[in-house]
């Protein structure tokens, strides 16, 4: 049936071609017909019998009426099988899937200072189709609405702006492949800025035979800007890259930091700066025409330095080396009985005299974790008997000795070689707290939570281990010291535009315009700038290499040509089943013309 569905819209109708069959059989065996003589006639049909009734002539009559009948048969046949020859003709388009690109890059302004984004709206609106869908590719591939009439269009049309995170033009295609129908078009309107990924996608819907038509808006300019950037944990280093056609100049300032590149064509530089507390902009000067990757938006923390208390009655010697070597640590030790009466971020308990620490300092301590803080315990032969109440991330049970260590994965951690201690505390973790060193079962590192703030308990006896002497610690106290003070990794805190953070409900959101909102699940960083969430201050930048090559070459005509008009010429079967079906009508009258003529009508 596969050949013959090339040639026959139903190809079962050919079975009908079976009814030949009874046809020939019934000629084969009908009886001839008897002759009678009748003498009272002979005279009158002497002469037509003379002239007429040769047996050539007879049989070919007879032959001619069976043929007639055979074609009337073969006809009809033809005609419920449906053949067809393949055509190309006018269709109107009755669903067309548009996929617009809102990336950042489609915010350039281009020489005839119209934007990208707005020549592109423009081709979408005029690519409307009986039913329409939409589909963005910014910051990841979405719906914006499937099959709509044209109004319902037109207003999500108009619903849509750009953003300044990087975009997904494949991953939009393929979209537009899912949400497809089988005769319908595909419509790609883009500046085809970055990478080329596009056109496989493109491919992919051509090969399942979709028509795709895409328009180029966009031309060349020569951009230059911030492409990458890496933090360290008070600095951050900054690309630049030059996608210019000619020697450039650039100014990359950080508030008073600055420094002078000279570029030339795709040349990549970098500059390292301080990153300093609060808001803060790194900028290219001069601008130009895709001012999004002119800026690198940084949210530093909110204060320089983290304010840490030291309450000891011990020396804690190492400890407290450990805590003044850090730069962004202002360090201020308390010893027993004196109370705390000034403003800290992260309180440390160490080799503390249970008999002498003042009641009113765990409050004190207990009050700023509540509100923000932190607290570190360090581990003492004594624990159990220190009133650390609700500052304690572990329930002291006893002691032990010589314990195989297991250590979990985590931020804290990581890298660090935890050596086993001679002797240890067990200890039961209450709800709510993680265990991130294990000692046998007992916790050695571990994380809790109070109120809004965030505990740690160190599990390390200062007489019982010699991890003190490790390079390592230190490491790892800078990483207790800035979890505890809620200083995230700058990392953490300045992210690409289009990501999404998660956030508790009703969380209080105040973006890049000042603009506040309520939002519960995720929040979605979408404008370049800075955002308070919650507490929590947040930065958003482009930062893409491939987005900032905004200059991409011209589409070739063919294959990748402009958009068609809605009046297309596709191919399209011509059914042949009218012809047949008169073909065989004529066949009928023929018949009967020839029964008329032979008398037998």
């Amino acid at each position: 049936m596969a050949g013959l569905s090339d040639v026959f819209l139903s190809p079962l109708g050919l079975v009908a071609l079976l009814a030949v069959v009874p046809l020939v059989l019934l000629y084969l065996v009908r009886p001839d017909p008897t002759r009678l003589r009748l003498p009272t006639l002979e005279f009158l049909t002497a002469s037509e019998e003379t002239a007429t009734d040769r047996p050539a002539l007879s049989r070919l009559r007879r032959n001619l009426l069976l043929l007639l009948q055979a074609l009337v048969l073969v006809s009809v046949a033809l005609a419920l099988a449906s053949p067809y020859v393949t055509v190309l003709g006018s269709t109107q388009v009755e669903e067309t899937v548009v996929v617009l690109d809102d990336s950042a890059s489609m915010t350039v302004t281009d020489a005839n200072g119209r934007s990208r984004f707005v020549a592109a709206r423009a081709a979408a609106r005029e690519a409307r189709a009986q039913t329409t869908s939409l589909v963005t590719t910014s910051p990841a591939p979405q719906v914006r609405v499937q099959r709509a009439g044209e109004d319902d269009y037109i207003a999500a049309l108009d619903d849509v702006t750009v953003t300044d995170a990087a975009g997904d033009l494949a991953g939009a295609v393929s979209q537009a492949i899912a949400v497809a129908d089988e005769d319908a078009r595909i419509l790609v309107v883009s500046d085809f800025a970055g990478d080329d990924a596009w056109r496989n996608a493109v491919e992919t819907a051509r090969g399942r035979g979709y028509t795709v038509d895409v328009r180029q808006v966009g031309g060349s300019v020569d951009n230059v800007g911030i492409v990458d950037a890496t933090y360290g944990r008070t600095d951050v280093t900054v690309s630049v890259k030059s996608y210019a056609d000619s020697e450039v100049q650039r100014t990359v300032a950080l508030g008073d930091q600055r420094e002078r590149l000279t570029l030339r064509p795709g040349d990549v530089a970098s500059v390292t700066f301080g990153v300093p507390a609060g808001d803060a902009e790194v900028r290219l000067s001069p601008g130009d025409d895709f001012p999004t990757d002119d800026r690198l938006h940084l949210a530093g923390p909110d204060r320089a330095r983290i304010r840490v208390l030291l309450v000891t009655n011990g020396e804690s010697r190492f400890l407290r080396t450990a805590l003044e070597v850090l730069d962004e640590v202002e360090l201020t030790v308390a010893r027993p009985p004196t109370s705390v009466s000034e403003e800290y971020d992260v309180v440390v308990f160490s080799e503390v005299d249970g008999d002498r620490l003042l009641r009113s300092t765990t409050e004190r301590a207990t009050d700023l974790v509540r509100d923000g803080g932190g607290a570190i315990v360090v581990a003492q032969d004594d624990l159990a008997e220190v009133q650390y109440g609700s500052l304690l991330a572990v329930d002291p049970t006893g002691s032990e000795q010589n314990p195989t260590l297991r250590v979990q994965e985590d931020d804290l951690t990581a890298g660090i070689r935890f050596p086993p201690p001679d002797a240890y505390l067990t200890a039961e973790p209450p709800e709510g707290t993680r265990t991130l060193v294990q000692a046998d079962g007992s916790p050695l590192l571990a994380r809790g939570t109070l109120g809004e703030g965030r505990l740690l308990y160190y599990g390390y006896l200062p007489t019982a281990s010699e991890f003190q002497f490790n390079y390592q610690y230190p490491v790892l106290w800078k990483r207790m010291v800035y979890e505890a003070g809620g200083r995230q990794p700058l990392r953490a805190t300045n992210l690409q535009t289009g990501t999404r953070v998660a956030v508790g409900n009703d969380t209080r959101v105040v973006g890049p315009d000042d603009g506040q909102e309520t939002v519960s699940g995720r929040v979605a960083l979408d404008a370049a700038g800075h955002y308070r969430v919650g507490g929590q201050r947040l930065a958003a930048s482009l930062v893409s290499e491939p987005e900032s090559n905004v200059s991409a070459p011209a589409l070739s005509t063919g294959p990748d040509g402009v958009v068609q008009p809605r009046e297309e010429q596709v191919p399209r079967p011509l059914d042949l089943s009218p012809a047949l079906a008169l073909g065989a009508l004529a066949f009928v009258f023929g018949e009967v013309a020839l029964l008329r003529y032979r008398g037998d009508l």
